[in-house]
């Protein structure tokens, strides 16, 4: 496990950068020039708008945006747009500054909601932002997916913050995003704070597309054998999503080697449902199930072995983040 991130209270803007910086190191990375750039502003003050390419790297600078947010004794919450990448935000959070230090707020969940870091959907900020206003504890919001700052039926959630909380400091985050000018200027007119955009169209994973007309079950048995395993299958409904699983079942995807690797890395780990006992089973043999019906322990699971390598495919929805 990577060391936990810290940064003494009261920390100066160049402290918290070299802590950070030695955190980075010791995870064997290297920070791109956008994500450096983007660090920088946040440190200095700045509000930053953040749009570069999925797999750049926007989780890490939003992580040093907290870090320097606790350093000044600030509260700090982080919104994502689904209650499956919340979890799985927060536990990535949990990782980094502590359980003791990370709280998750969704509509039918609370855990740990006074920490001074909060991962929450952005209608549980939005809302927060109603009820307080600038009077609320928060110096600092991130927020993931900013594309659905334009939703037509979501978009007021991604809205109301950066209206309702003009003393908070804000990491705008999204692959997706066109001309910013006017979202800019208008939050260093409401904030008093100079925006930044730091944007770059460098890729750091190349993006191929091929159109195949194969079934599934030979496109993935030819990926797993060339070595790019492991493969993510998105489905439009939960219910699609584990019936491939099953399917690919009837493949052997792992060797009896990397199956002993899976049931090491299980462990004690109980499946105590129905659905968990398939998971189980499906798992063992290489092949995961994700989606935002599952109990987050099994979620959680899935993404953990999928980290560490052990997953041949995982089956899911748009859920993994």
């Amino acid at each position: 496990m990577s060391p936990a991130l810290s940064v003494p209270d009261g920390a100066s803007p160049d402290d918290v950068f070299d802590a950070f910086g030695t955190w980075v190191e010791g995870r064997g990375i290297t920070l791109y020039p956008a994500q450096e750039e983007a660090v920088l502003e946040l440190l200095s003050g700045s509000n930053v708008v953040l749009a570069t390419p999925t797999g750049s790297g926007k989780s890490l600078v939003a992580t040093a945006a907290i870090a320097g947010a606790l350093a000044r004794d600030e509260c700090a919450v982080y919104t994502a747009p689904i209650k499956a990448l919340v979890s799985e935000k927060f536990f990535d959070l949990c990782d980094v500054f502590g359980a003791e230090n990370v709280g998750m707020l969704t509509g039918d969940a609370s855990v740990n909601p006074d920490a001074p870091v909060v991962v929450a959907t952005a209608e549980v900020l939005a809302n927060l932002a109603l009820r307080e206003g600038s009077a609320a504890d928060v110096g600092l919001v991130v927020m993931d997916e900013f594309h659905f700052y334009a939703d037509p039926d979501r978009g007021w959630a991604w809205q109301v913050p950066l209206v309702e909380l003009p003393r908070a400091q804000v990491l705008l985050m999204s692959a997706t995003l066109g001309d910013t000018t006017t979202l800019r200027e208008d939050l260093v007119r409401r904030t008093g704070r100079e925006t930044a955009l730091v944007a770059s169209t460098e890729r750091p994973v190349p993006l191929v597309t091929e159109y195949v007309t194969s079934p599934v079950q030979e496109v993935v048995t030819e990926l797993v054998e060339t070595g790019q395993s492991p493969v993510y299958i998105v489905h439009f409904t939960q219910a699609s999503a584990l019936e491939r699983a099953q399917a690919l079942s009837s493949v052997a995807l792992a060797s009896r080697a990397e199956r002993d690797l899976i049931a090491e890395a299980i462990g004690g780990f109980r499946f105590t449902s129905a659905f968990g006992k398939t998971l189980s089973r499906l798992v063992r043999m290489g092949i995961g199930v994700h989606h935002a019906g599952m109990l987050p322990r099994y979620r959680r699971l899935v993404e953990r072995l999928a980290q560490q390598g052990l997953l041949k495919v995982v089956c899911g929805t748009d859920t993994l983040g």
